[in-house]
């Protein structure tokens, strides 16, 4: 159902249940409170036709008139949007204690996984010591270097994969090919097993994947309007019950399989992310409940955006020869032509960093940070941000401002080169994995995977379109939703020009 079917049915239901409903205040609001500027919102639905089939970009748009942060009337939401470096500084940085929480999209309470996700739990000591995990455990250097042999090996398994394609003359879809490396990474990683073993369990569980991302994403009235989320109008809810129940069967089953057999052994066998949170150490906080609530964030959170990334830096070297030669240059310079990038190689390939931080700026996997919750009311750029009010930073628009990045819309890794800022949530001019204490704490691993994923498909072969289409023609038109997908597959013939072995 497209955007407009959901604003119609929406008026349907408003109408239903109007008398159940009081108008939303915000002209009142904006005497008592300096709200920043924004359009002027509509009786009852406020300003949700202004957000458009792709949010991202409307709200990109509307920015340039009122300015970077601005207020929406969603519905019964007030929301504000910042698209400007110093203002999302204000929200991750300078604000950040009072602005860390979440507003919970009514997809997200699906079997009450609200109550267990690191991504939506409000700061707490439960967050904390889930947040610890992950950053000593889970994705600390330490523990992703002890972990190197892993990801070496599935990224020879992709490899082997893809030459068996280049053998035969056939296309692969990167981004299914990426997925499917993404999550038997984690799923060694977490379960000592491949999740996905053939293409159609590849398919299968990518689209669980997509469609939970999917129903989080999209537009739903019950969100807009608290008093519907009783009924589930759009049926969101239930259909996310079914996706997420789907997930969850699966880790229950790993990791009951896995207590049976720590109880006939009475020994740790596997020396994996399971193990670990199944030690004494972390018996308080990770139940077996709690290890299949954690692993849906991980697998959920850490698969479709690795190998969206991988597929959208792909389409931008295809479409930018000058770019995919000066990256085969300086791979076959320093590591050898036809040899899988190490993880090692990182600091002696300057140019290929460039290559993923540009492909991160132009295609941000989340084109919104996770939305923000103000706890209090908070004073930013000369405005109220009042409390309770949802805060959206739109990474996408923040890097494509001319204002910082000279000729935005073009792939240009150069911009890069000789420059110090990263996408570690330091520098607001590249935050496509957030700042502040509600950073992405999976993204050192993400890193290194698109890094080495990258760097081995350019530099193990040479790449050409499928039936002959030329690369500046290709389809870069993106879909809107949690994550920044593109549209059209990446669908690429693989070929060794000189027919060297690896």
């Amino acid at each position: 159902m497209d955007f407009l079917s959901y604003m119609l049915l929406l008026i349907f239901v408003i109408c239903i249940f109007v008398q159940f409903l009081r108008l939303p205040n915000g002209r009142s609001n904006r005497r008592n409170r300096k709200l920043p500027p924004g359009p002027t919102p509509f009786p009852i639905i406020g300003n949700l036709l202004e957000l458009g089939h792709k949010p991202h970009k409307s709200l990109a748009k509307l920015a340039n008139i009122y300015g970077p942060i601005m207020s929406l009337q969603l519905g019964r939401v007030t929301t504000i949007v910042v698209t400007s470096v110093d203002m999302a500084k204000g929200v991750l940085l300078t604000h950040d204690r009072f602005l860390s929480n979440r507003t919970v999209p009514d997809a997200v309470t699906a079997l009450n996984h609200h109550e267990y996700s690191l991504s939506f739990l409000p700061v707490s000591p439960r967050w904390r010591a889930l947040r610890k995990l992950c950053n000593n455990q889970l994705f600390g250097n330490k523990a992703l270097d002890a972990s190197q042999d892993l990801r070496r090996s599935k990224v020879q398994q992709l490899i082997k994969q893809v030459h068996q394609s280049s053998e035969v003359g056939e296309a692969v879809d990167i981004g299914k090919a990426a997925f499917k490396t993404s999550i038997n990474l984690l799923s060694n990683s977490v379960f000592s097993v491949d999740l996905v073993e053939s293409v159609d369990k590849t398919g299968e569980f990518k689209e669980t994947v997509v469609n939970i991302l999917k129903e989080i994403g999209r537009p739903n009235v019950a969100d807009y309007f608290p008093i519907l989320k009783k009924i589930d109008p759009l049926g969101v809810r239930s259909r996310t019950t079914i996706h997420v129940r789907k997930m969850l069967d699966v880790f229950h089953l790993l990791v009951t399989q896995r207590l049976k057999l720590r109880e006939t052994t009475g020994s740790l066998a596997n020396n994996d992310i399971l193990d670990a949170l199944l030690s004494e150490e972390n018996r308080q906080e990770m139940d077996g409940e709690m290890i299949q609530r954690l692993s849906l964030d991980l697998f959920v959170a850490g698969s479709d955006t690795t190998s969206s990334t991988l597929e959208w830096g792909m389409a931008e070297l295809l479409r930018n020869p000058e770019a995919m030669s000066k990256a085969k240059a300086e791979l076959e310079e320093t590591i050898g032509k036809g040899k899988p990038v190490e993880e090692s190689d990182e600091a002696r390939l300057p140019y290929l960093q460039a290559v993923v931080k540009e492909t991160l700026r132009l295609h941000p996997a989340a084109p919104f940070l996770l939305p923000r919750k103000a706890e209090m009311d908070v004073e930013l750029g000369g405005y109220t941000i009042p409390k309770g009010a949802q805060v959206l930073v739109n990474v996408w628009a923040i890097g494509r401002d001319q204002s910082i990045w000279k000729n935005p819309e073009e792939f240009s890794p150069e911009r890069f080169l000789g420059s110090d800022i990263d996408v570690k949530g330091r520098d607001f001019e590249l935050i496509p994995f957030g700042a502040g204490r509600r950073v992405c704490p999976g993204y050192p691993l993400a890193l290194r995977m698109v890094f080495l994923v990258l760097g081995s498909l350019i530099n193990c072969f040479d790449w050409k379109m499928e039936g002959g289409t030329k690369p500046e023609d290709m389809d870069m038109d993106d879909k809107f939703g949690i994550t920044l997908e593109k549209a059209q597959p990446v669908l690429v013939v693989p070929y060794r020009a000189n027919k060297r072995r690896h």
